[in-house]
């Protein structure tokens, strides 16, 4: 099999495969609250499109906290405990189309599906577990990797090529996100970038990044798959 015909899928989470009702940012919330006993609407943090580990150092900042590796640790333990929690009590949902796309890639040996979030794993999983969706990836590259979105490109390409043997050339791989950043991240190591406007995004917002696709969402499946050639 040539790397024309095997591609690897990698996969933004938030407002791309799911809505989880804003339950990061209330965990996030709740954790500036606790530690600094003050009511935040973060609204001047970047939340879109960045990693667990960018935004908690963002908020550190702002409170003028140090930024070592302890302390950054420390906010993101209480945040992830705090997204156990409040993923049950949203009502959050899977994006349009998303669940029937994943099924038909998963079924597939030429389709390989990955994460590519900001994500820190173990949020990750708790957000997609809740969703049902966890298990149709069979690995990722999330905050843990690196803080710099940008980077985490090439930590995902290394780990496919290494699980599957297979040498995944950047022209072989998709990202898909909603945000520039996601469309950022992809460049950076020259995939293709698929922009879905689920998000905060419009399609022209998007479409000014010069993403290869741009969808207003996913819910035409059939051409959705047709258009990508998946």
């Amino acid at each position: 099999m040539t790397s024309s015909e095997k591609r690897l899928l990698l996969w933004d989470i938030d407002s791309t495969l799911i809505d989880s009702a804003r339950a990061g940012m209330k965990s996030l919330k709740r954790v500036v609250a606790v530690r600094f006993g003050v009511e935040d609407d973060l609204h001047d943090i970047e939340v879109a499109g960045r990693t667990d580990a960018h935004i908690a150092r963002s908020i550190l900042a702002k409170y003028r906290v140090a930024l070592t590796g302890e302390n950054v640790t420390a906010f993101l333990d209480d945040y992830l405990v705090g997204l156990g929690e409040l993923l049950p009590q949203t009502n959050g949902r899977v994006l349009p189309g998303v669940a029937e796309i994943l099924a038909r890639m998963h079924a597939r040996e030429d389709r390989v599906l990955g994460l590519l979030t900001g994500n820190l794993e173990r949020g990750a999983e708790l957000k997609l577990r809740r969703y049902g969706l966890w298990d149709y990836f069979e690995f990722g590259a999330f905050a843990d990797d690196h803080h710099d979105r940008n980077e985490l490109g090439a930590f995902a390409r290394t780990r496919a090529c290494e699980r599957h043997n297979f040498d995944f050339v950047p022209s072989a791989i998709d990202v898909i996100g909603d945000t520039p950043h996601d469309i950022a991240c992809g460049k950076a190591f020259g995939a293709r970038t698929v922009a879905v406007a689920t998000g905060t995004s419009t399609v022209a917002q998007l479409a000014a990044h010069a993403p290869d696709f741009v969808f207003e969402d996913l819910s035409d499946v059939d051409a959705v798959v047709a258009k990508l050639g998946w």
